[in-house]
């Protein structure tokens, strides 16, 4: 009898035990293919970033930009700082930026081109410890000139803000994530691109606001990651292998 009820449960548990192995097995597949889509966007990353720069894609085109083919692409144009409301997004150091540490602000502003279409430009790094709105003013008020500049610098898409992110001082003009399209229905800036533009240069002659080249670098730990899984996996079987020698063999 309890040899009748104990094979129900070996063959259970073996189930189990296969069942196991393979989701642990599919989590070590998962990330090898992710290691894979990682190297094809770190080259893609560092191609565009040394890329030498293009004109900034026309208005018609701006609809067909995403970030999978644009993002960090290289540009160049000519436009002119509106003297409307900046805004400030809180920064905590970059990890795009090798020359940013400590807390600081970026300074968003509506750039006009020669056509009259609008474009936010993140016209770089302002050290701002106490997010202090009167530093940021008197940092942006010297790219108003109200005439037109040359600018270079990279293509970036809005990010969406996770449920523990602030939610965004308007009273201070102070946002916690990079939303261009928020800040431009919050401040009036009227229609931009659905992009905006980091700043790579000019730099202003007291270096505030900070642009500067952007360094990409992302983690690729996806390896290790898939080790551990397959590690896990024959970690199991060889568990269930010892426990079942010990069932059919009983000291």
């Amino acid at each position: 009898m309890n040899e009748t009820a104990r094979k129900p449960r070996v063959a259970g548990f073996a189930l189990f035990t296969l069942f196991l192995a393979a989701v642990l097995v599919a989590l070590g597949v998962w990330q090898l293919q992710r290691r894979v889509a990682k190297h094809q966007l770190i080259a893609a990353l560092t191609e565009r970033l040394a890329a030498a720069p293009a004109a900034l894609p026309p208005p018609s085109q701006w609809s067909t930009l995403t970030p999978e083919r644009d993002e960090f692409r290289r540009v160049t144009f000519t436009a002119t700082y509106e003297s409307r409301l900046d805004a400030m997004v809180y920064s905590s150091g970059s990890a795009i930026r090798s020359d940013i540490s400590g807390p600081g602000t970026w300074a968003f502003l509506p750039a006009r081109l020669p056509g009259g279409d609008m474009v936010a430009v993140n016209a770089g790094f302002v050290p701002n410890t106490q997010q202090d709105r009167a530093l940021q003013d008197r940092a942006v008020a010297r790219l108003i000139t109200n005439k037109p500049a040359m600018l270079t610098g990279y293509v970036r898409f809005p990010e969406t803000a996770s449920v523990l992110m602030p939610d965004a001082e308007r009273d201070k003009r102070l946002w916690f994530t990079r939303d261009h399209l928020a800040m431009s229905r919050a401040l009036g800036w009227g229609t931009v691109a659905p992009f905006y533009i980091d700043l790579e240069r000019p730099v202003p002659e007291n270096g505030i606001p900070r642009p500067g080249p952007l360094d990409v670098h992302l983690k690729d730990d996806h390896l290790q990651y898939a080790i551990t899984w397959f590690a896990l996996a024959g970690a199991v079987l060889i568990a269930f292998g010892v426990w079942a020698r010990g069932r059919r063999h009983p000291t």
